[in-house]
């Protein structure tokens, strides 16, 4: 699988680094499917020569013709679709109907930002000068390097090469090592696309080899990171010595609040896909949700029967409603939280151990958790894993304190039929984006990003470009 491409440097594969190989497993067996090699120092450090050599001939690549690239690439990975989707099962364990779905949303990404090329304004400010006008432009930032996490692995690098290449910018490409497939696989559609050499680079390896040298570089002036808060923290103090910009997409734990007069049956439809989808390793699913009172039981009831009969099974097979967790780490961090919520009193209605029906790979059953206290690890932490944890309220304002109490500030979620807790739910819920009756927020046309310790910046819609743009003023006078 891996040796047909490898890193991307300067518009060639190379099938070796300079690292050696990092092997990559299939979680829903514990197989090893594969070697990529690493990109050692030396490696990175002529990607970075790539990129700034790629930068001269794409930033004065007219901004049509940058579009027309684009679309063109769009319509390889459309031809690739089932290729892609069964590497991405392999290598994260997501069934294919959910990879199928991402490797649509990341061409999205490129059809949005193809048209976005052709949108960048400038604007005309009358000048105290007489005979003078003040013009503001935007020009591209220059070179991008893009870290992205394993759980989405063709949509995370989607939502930032696209508006890179569409601001004119060259960019680096970082996957996490354990889905470099996925990565080498759409990399190769940008280069089959004819994108110039350098203009997109693509390194796989360990921290010491592939972060230190970009951050150091001086070269590099942005940095789009999709991780964890902590690896935010760490790569914001990083960037400070040359002072590179940077955008966050960070950590969440997102509430649901279940009012008195939402639609049951529609919220639990809804709701039990999204929190086990990708087996609940998702920044935005469903964490920790309020339902009111009068709706406890009944929610509660509806929500263990449908997460119970979700099917686990490997990816490939096309009945399977979940799949595994990424790594044996996550399985031990599901069992820490559902030790915590059994010291603190919580009843687990369903799930709470390892998969009994699997007896290869990282299964996690999915887990329903009800009568915990706020400080408990499931509500106050993001579990990143397929628990829920359900707990009742009694008034709105008890609903939006306890909501916004967490530290993440990325995604919130309100089901209410009444237009006026509709939108006070909007400005009371303290984060990036709100989905009113409704999860779906990740589109190519709007903005996606979170506040507090979600991070900072937005991609996708037109605010996503503005991230890789300098802005210029120029004052004219005649």
């Amino acid at each position: 699988m891996y040796e047909t491409y490898g890193l991307l440097i300067g518009g060639t594969w190379r099938s070796t680094g300079g690292a050696g190989t990092i092997e990559v497993a299939d979680p829903a067996t514990g197989d090893v499917i594969g070697a990529s090699p690493a990109a050692s120092v030396a490696d990175v450090e002529e990607a970075i020569e790539s990129a700034e050599k790629g930068l001269k001939i794409w930033r004065a690549t007219p901004a049509w013709s940058r579009a027309d690239m684009l679309h063109a690439i769009a319509s390889i990975m459309v031809a690739r679709t089932e290729e892609a989707a069964r590497r991405m099962t392999l290598e994260t364990g997501k069934p294919l109907a959910q990879s199928r779905r991402e490797w649509a949303l990341s061409i999205d990404q490129f059809r949005w930002y193809a048209e976005e090329a052709r949108r960048i304004y400038g604007r005309l400010v009358e000048s105290r000068a007489p005979g003078g006008r003040v013009e503001i432009s935007h020009e591209p930032i220059g070179i991008a390097a893009a870290f992205t996490a394993w759980n989405f692995p063709a949509f995370l690098i989607a939502r930032k090469v696209a508006p890179a290449l569409a601001a004119g910018c060259s960019i680096i490409v970082r996957p996490s090592r354990e889905v470099p497939g996925t990565a080498m696989l759409l990399i190769d559609c940008v280069k089959q696309a004819g994108v110039p050499p350098g203009v997109v680079n693509l390194v796989i390896g360990p921290t010491a080899t592939t972060y230190d040298p970009i951050m150091a570089s001086p070269k590099v002036r942005k940095i789009s990171l999709t991780g964890s808060t902590a690896i935010g923290q760490q790569m914001i103090r990083d960037s400070a010595s040359t002072l590179k910009r940077v955008s966050m997409e960070l950590g969440g734990n997102a509430p649901v609040l279940v009012f008195e007069d939402a639609l049951l049956e529609q919220v639990l439809d809804l709701s039990v896909p999204v929190k086990f989808a990708n087996a609940g390793q998702v920044c935005v699913t469903a964490d920790r949700f309020y339902v009111h009172e009068t709706l406890m039981k009944p929610f509660v009831d509806g929500f263990t029967a449908r997460a119970k009969a979700l099917k686990l099974g490997h990816g490939l097979e096309e009945t399977t409603q979940m799949g595994p967790l990424i790594n044996q780490r996550r399985v031990d961090a599901m069992e820490k939280i559902v030790a915590d919520a059994q010291a603190r009193g919580g009843k687990t209605e369903t799930g709470g151990g390892r998969s009994q029906g699997q007896n290869k790979g990282f299964f996690f059953e999915p887990t329903v958790i009800t009568g915990l206290p706020d400080d408990a690890l499931a509500i106050r932490d993001e579990n990143f894993g397929p628990i829920a944890a359900i707990t009742s309220f009694s008034t709105s304002d008890e609903a939006f304190t306890r909501a916004n109490s967490s530290e993440y500030g990325l995604a919130a979620y309100v089901f209410t039929r009444d237009p006026t807790r509709m939108r006070e739910a909007a400005a009371r819920l303290e984060a990036g984006m709100v989905g009113v009756n409704s999860y779906a927020l990740a589109a190519a046309e709007a903005p996606f990003g979170g506040i507090k310790a979600s991070g900072m910046g937005r991609e996708g819609g037109s605010e996503g470009i503005l991230d890789y743009m300098n802005v210029k003023l120029t004052q004219v006078v005649v």
